[in-house]
């Protein structure tokens, strides 16, 4: 029996992160009370208070209710004073890992997985579930455009963005999983890439039902490692076959070609994008939803915030905000751009932790070959310690090393890229603004410039 029933009044300490505020959401529309903080105001806090949410601005354990559960964003510290404040009144101290194990439970779970696209990918899935008629659970980094929060409780099952970083997936089982990619990342939590791709193999080996894959290496030793039967879907099959694939500025075609023939149109476009909704296509279907609720649940499908997403003009060129923070997600974006047309990309790129740009500084260094010039700032911090001897200087001379020719140039303060930005004789025909921090905050100010 799950331990969030009507009335449990429940705490969460970081409220304002992209995941919490989505389980205060599902918790509220299942019948807790719930109350929150965070170290600073925000919208997001505006907006869950809106809907009933008790919320406060800093940490204070004297402001605490009686509560029954407390529970933590994995970026805040474990003696943080209103998690043992809550635990001296008697309440329940459960991790992200252990709320989401009991949600997994108490409905029949679809996760999607991976390194990056999650977000993307159970949108589109929120999309293909509505178009059938169902009204399901989700739980996912982002508002789902055209639905709703990033947080809701249904009837019809649990849709779930399936986190690794922090080991928050561990005691996740659901009952059915599509994985999108295996990539280097969160090594400050896992040491090694082979200790990642475990984990990953845990979460495929005790899934009961379908797992549907991306084929790629990354997952191949995943799945290799949880000894399990996985249905693929790549550019070659083996089970499921993507072909035909066309990409446009903000739209995107392929065919999916297996036990049947699905046409698929996406608004969105890129590579990575038809990769996931793929992904998302064949789980479904192995999951019971019918073809023409996929086809029309992907059309549907308008992309999530922050995913190259179209802001408006600057000076005669598109302006886009990615919240890439990996290599290949920053490669993989700059490649859709150039595959739909855009001859001459400008890019400010803001590394995102210390951790990880330490560790993967010199991956960094080909990701940025489908850009025409490119200004690195320094690092976001995401609550990590400056050790001193990181910053984003590191990316740059690691693309500095590797292509020498490269028109890149680093600007300490993202504020200072506006000025570098203006300062260009001709920004291009598109300028993207990448990473996971604040930079995209400068989207809404060259916009506005136009």
């Amino acid at each position: 029996m799950s331990r969030f029933g009507a009335g449990t009044r429940v705490h969460i300490v970081g409220v304002g992160g992209a995941g919490m505020s989505g389980l205060a959401r599902l918790l509220l529309e299942r019948g807790c009370v719930v109350s929150g903080s965070d170290a600073a105001p925000s919208t997001v806090l505006d907006s869950l208070a809106d809907v009933g949410v008790r919320v406060g601005v800093g940490h204070d354990a004297a402001t605490l209710s009686e509560l029954d559960v407390v529970t933590w964003s994995p970026a805040v510290a474990r003696d943080n004073v209103e998690i043992s404040g809550a635990i001296e009144r008697g309440a329940m101290a459960l991790t992200r890992a252990e709320v989401l194990a009991d949600l997994v439970e108490a409905q029949p779970t679809i996760g999607l997985t991976g390194t990056h696209g999650k977000t993307t990918a159970t949108s589109m899935m929120a999309q293909v579930f509505a178009a059938a008629g169902r009204d399901p659970s989700r739980l996912l980094g982002a508002a789902v455009s055209g639905l709703g929060p990033n947080g809701h409780w249904g009837p019809d099952g649990l849709l779930l963005e399936v986190d690794e970083s922090y080991g928050t997936f561990d005691l996740v089982r659901p009952a059915a999983l599509g994985v999108l990619n295996v990539d280097v990342d969160h090594l400050d939590h896992y040491g090694t890439p082979q200790n990642l791709e475990a984990a990953f193999a845990r979460l495929i080996a005790r899934t009961p039902g379908p797992v549907v894959a991306w084929d790629e290496p990354g997952v191949r030793r995943a799945a290799a490692l949880a000894r399990r039967e996985v249905t693929w879907v790549g550019s070659t099959g083996p089970t499921w076959r993507v072909g035909d694939v066309v990409l446009d500025r903000r739209a995107a075609r392929f065919t999916l070609t297996g036990d049947t023939r699905l046409e698929i149109a996406l608004g969105v476009t890129g590579a990575h994008n038809v990769a996931n909704a793929a992904v998302v296509a064949a789980l479904a279907l192995a999951t019971g939803v019918d073809a023409a609720a996929v086809v029309e649940g992907l059309a549907r499908f308008e992309g999530a915030p922050r995913r190259f997403e179209y802001r408006g003009r600057w000076r005669g060129a598109d302006v886009y905000e990615d919240y890439a923070h990996l290599p290949t997600e920053v490669r993989a974006a700059l490649a859709g751009a150039r595959a739909a047309g855009y001859a001459n990309v400008t890019v400010v790129f803001q590394p995102h932790r210390f951790s990880r740009t330490r560790h993967l500084a010199d991956a960094f260094a080909d990701s940025f070959v489908d850009a025409g010039r490119v200004f690195v700032t320094d690092v976001y911090a995401a609550g990590e310690v400056d050790p001193g001897d990181v910053s984003g200087r590191l990316v740059l001379e690691a693309i500095r090393r590797a292509h020498p020719q490269c028109a890149c140039d680093y600007v300490e303060d993202p504020r200072a890229a506006l000025a570098a930005l203006a300062a260009l004789g001709d920004p291009g025909d598109a300028v993207v603004l990448i990473g996971a921090g604040d930079i995209g905050q400068l989207a809404g100010e060259l916009v506005g410039a136009r």
